[in-house]
């Protein structure tokens, strides 16, 4: 896999030595302080990175491959998924071969729980764990790098000039992609460079024609090169999200302005936020395998957006803010008839619905009325893209009723 050194994540034979690289890294060592105990990390941070180094030896420096290491990492993992949710549901994984590599293509919210809550609720139902897409830009943090190639992370490279470097660039990552489901090796990519901050899941027609650059010259057609990566829509549907108002505050800036730039350790924050934060109820559908692909990228796409909204299961806060911005005010004038018509997490009662009612207005009153209505739009939207989804006579999660597990 030399050809590949630049993108992929770390082999066995690395995890050792990358992981004792880590546990004598004095910035990990005080993240990790800050996230056990940012009492002491503030006013003792000389002794607790003491007691972290030898923890994590004890816990994990006996690890040597991969496999291990995240099996060893699942119940911390799992305490982490239970402090910050208050349940996490499932549906579709009876579609799934577990001795097959899939290609799991997802709607993107959060930047490091997407793909998290996916590898985990693969590991608890017996698939093995996929290999992560993740933006070069999160990166730039060495001891988040380290990290994010122990957990299986390979980099997709972005903002580049050059025309050449980047055909070069998706060349080795369909390479690199092809490779891997070749070699039974899962793979998450998010649907789109970056997240929806709208909650409106769109899938990049120029993502679907990476996959196809490096099998041109074997002969394969389009429709039989995307057949053989058992492409398979993912639905992650939050509750609430964490970051809800950065995501809002980001959009008005763009609207009024034009442009948004991120301050230095944004990206960084917006991580923790979403990984501690309350995300409520989370629901993850995992679509059938796509067979009989259309023949081009772009309608590859649109299949793949109809599967992914018509199997979003939509949650009570969806319902609220959809009702609260009027949208199809008068054939879908209330929740109640709003939830006949697509995929529910749930049936809530009408206390329960007043309970996100309340939660609803107490985030707005949180924010500045300016970035009110984006915040309202990123809760309803995907309200709205499940009404078409699923009033679309060609969709293909019509005629699925999906099983809700705990």
């Amino acid at each position: 896999m030399q050809e590949f050194d630049a993108i992929r994540p770390y082999s066995d034979d690395e995890t050792g030595p990358a992981i004792h690289r880590l546990v004598n890294d004095q910035e990990f060592l005080d993240m990790v302080g800050r996230f056990k105990s940012p009492t002491l990390a503030r006013w003792a941070p000389a002794m607790l990175r003491l007691f972290i180094k030898r923890w994590l030896l004890s816990h994990f420096g006996h690890y040597t491959r991969i496999d291990d290491l995240q099996a060893g990492l699942s119940g911390y993992v799992g305490e982490l998924v239970e402090n910050t949710t208050s349940r996490v549901t499932h549906s579709g994984l009876e579609n799934l071969d577990k001795h097959t590599a899939h290609l799991f293509i997802s709607n993107h919210r959060d930047i490091v729980f997407d793909p998290m809550v996916v590898n985990y609720l693969l590991f608890l139902n017996g698939f093995r764990t996929t290999r992560i897409a993740i933006g070069d830009n999160l990166l730039a943090n060495r001891v988040f790098a380290e990290m994010m190639r122990l957990n299986k992370s390979f980099v997709v490279r972005r903002n580049m000039t050059s025309p050449r470097e980047m055909r070069d660039a998706y060349i080795t990552l369909s390479g690199f992609i092809n490779h891997s489901i070749d070699n039974n090796d899962s793979i998450w990519i998010a649907q789109r460079e970056g997240r929806a901050k709208d909650g409106l899941d769109a899938t990049d027609p120029a993502i679907i024609k990476m996959f196809y650059m490096s099998c041109k010259k074997s002969g394969l057609g389009f429709g039989e090169a995307m057949d053989r990566l058992n492409i398979v829509p993912v639905s992650i549907a939050y509750e609430y999200d964490p970051c809800d108002a950065d995501k809002a505050r980001e959009l008005e800036t763009r609207a009024r302005t034009g442009t948004y730039t991120k301050t230095e350790g944004e990206d960084t924050e917006q991580i923790m936020r979403g990984l501690t934060g309350f995300k409520g109820h989370v629901h993850v559908h995992f679509g059938a395998p796509i067979k009989q692909s259309p023949d081009n990228p772009r309608d590859l796409a649109a299949r793949i957006d109809r599967d992914m909204h018509a199997n979003y299961h939509l949650h009570a806060s969806n319902l609220v803010a959809h009702h609260q911005r009027g949208l199809h005010p008068q054939a879908h004038a209330t929740p109640e008839t709003v939830s006949d018509s697509v995929m529910t997490a749930e049936t809530w009662s009408p206390a329960e619905m007043e309970a996100a009612e309340a939660e609803m207005e107490r985030r707005l009153n949180a924010c500045d009325p300016a970035i009110r209505p984006y915040l309202l739009d990123m809760y309803a939207n995907p309200v709205l893209t499940a009404l078409n989804a699923n009033t679309d006579p060609d969709c293909p999660g019509q005629d699925q009723t999906p099983s809700i597990n705990e």
